[in-house]
């Protein structure tokens, strides 16, 4: 159950007045330059302090020697020192009256029986003096109201996505890099982002607690390797899916894979199977693989759920949706059953040679005006649900005006999920349907995937 003092915790990260970089430095290239830069050049509006014994100011900033030197109070502080001195650097940040760490650093329990130690004694130091802790082996958190943004690349190198509904949480780094910037190109957005590497402290049911609650978020992303406390994770999930989706992608699916995630954030994954049915049981979404895993979220961040199956494919090249009926079939959702006035408007419209069936196959002379007429009939059917527009957008009948036309389309509200490949011109078109709200898929097997999502969310809702 959400608390005002776990909310209160958790707004010490993402909410934070004033921020300590302890192991700032002014060597570009360095962990700590990088971490520095992003808070004190961009967009962040409170107090920073670099903190490094061996300088005398950072761009233009002062510097200390130690967070105890601050003359001010200090909410958050940043961590990038080696392992070995970080129980004394989260005793100073206790002795400071620092509400919360994030220690980028890695040397700790991935790296041993030694190393977890070490750890051991840094989650010690914070306990006794109230400190949460991300981390540590992290990139840290984001978040695009406040620019709290610990991460260390650079905006040269990596997009920050502009605000928005998502929230992820990752235990790779790697992987959250990956997403930002998928959903800054897709101008979809993030309200908070959150690596958090070993765990040590603040896991996943903390976050999805705090952001079942965040007004920001709407759907909240997870990727995880291995849970310390799956029991706990499926209580905080279970008070938090009825009101918002969770989305989960789960690796060290193997013995092989569980070895790796040993290694590199210090927790043995367990059996998939039994865990990907634990979390549907939760009403948890679970995705097979990173790029599902984006489908899906942007399905749920830009459409809304159908009341029904019932399918209606329109298109001007029909090969991708007989993929697509194959992928129906094997994921067991229906197609829509037209009612009889519905096939004889389409007829009335449709020229001649094309087909008013499922899907309505317009054929490659379709322009905006036929594909208008006819996703206006289908729409209209009361069968219809979801509405799949594919498209082959280097058809020359096929003018510009087709994005508009679709982006109309959704004040019939039902969710518009579309189908198109190629390259740039297509590009073109589908970045401006889906900056839009309507979503647009590649290849057939991903757009009925994030169908699939839609009506499985759908049912846990609706269904005991």
């Amino acid at each position: 159950m959400v608390t005002e003092q776990l909310i209160r915790e958790m707004d010490h990260f993402f909410r934070a007045g004033s921020v300590a970089v302890i192991g700032a430095s002014s060597t570009p290239g360095k962990i700590g330059y990088e971490i520095f830069r992003n808070l004190s050049q961009y967009e962040f509006k409170g107090r920073i302090y670099p903190i490094n014994p061996k300088a005398m100011d950072i761009f233009g900033i002062r510097c200390y020697p130690s967070v105890l030197e601050i003359p001010d109070d200090v909410e958050l502080a940043v961590i990038a020192l080696p392992s070995e001195i970080m129980p004394r650097v989260v005793e100073e940040c206790g002795q400071k009256d620092v509400r919360a760490c994030v220690i980028v650093s890695g040397g700790f329990k991935e790296l041993g029986e030694a190393y977890r130690k070490v750890e051991e004694e840094v989650v010690k130091v914070a306990k006794r003096y109230g400190i949460r802790i991300i981390g540590p082996n992290c990139i840290g958190i984001y978040d695009s109201e406040t620019k709290i943004d610990t991460l260390f690349q650079s905006h040269e190198r990596m997009l920050r996505p502009p605000p928005g509904p998502v929230s992820f949480i990752t235990q790779s780094g790697t992987f959250g890099c990956t997403i930002l910037e998928w959903l800054a190109e897709s101008g979809l957005g993030v309200s908070k982002f959150v690596s958090y590497g070993n765990r040590c402290d603040v896991d996943e049911a903390d976050l999805i607690r705090y952001l079942g609650a965040d007004p920001k978020t709407r759907i909240i992303a997870v990727y995880v390797e291995g849970f310390g406390n799956g029991r706990r994770f499926l209580e905080a999930a279970k008070e938090v899916t009825m009101k918002k989706p969770i989305v989960v992608l789960k690796s060290g699916r193997t013995t092989l894979g569980s070895k790796a995630s040993l290694s590199h954030t210090g927790w043995l994954a367990g059996s998939y199977d039994v865990c990907k049915a634990a979390l549907r049981q939760f009403g948890i979404t679970t995705a097979e693989n990173l790029e599902e895993f984006y489908d899906i979220v942007k399905a749920f961040a830009m459409q809304p759920l159908p009341k029904a199956d019932g399918i209606a494919m329109v298109t001007n090249g029909a090969g991708p949706c007989v993929m697509a009926i194959d992928e129906f079939v094997k994921r067991r959702i229906g197609l829509a059953r037209y009612r009889r006035e519905t096939s004889e408007k389409l007829r009335e419209v449709l020229k001649p040679f094309c087909i008013a069936g499922n899907p309505v196959d317009l054929t490659g002379s379709a322009t905006s005006y036929d594909y208008e007429a006819s996703m206006e009939i289908l729409l209209g059917d009361p069968e219809v649900h979801v509405l799949m527009p594919f498209f082959v957008f280097q058809d020359t009948p096929l003018d510009e005006r087709i994005a508009d036309v679709v982006l109309e389309k959704q004040t019939y509200g039902k969710p518009i999920i579309c189908c198109a490949s190629g390259g740039p011109y297509t590009e073109k078109l589908s970045r401006i349907l889906e900056s839009g709200g309507v979503p647009v898929y590649p290849i057939p097997e991903r757009a009925v995937a994030a169908v699939h999502a839609l009506i499985r969310r759908r049912d846990m809702l609706t269904q005991p």
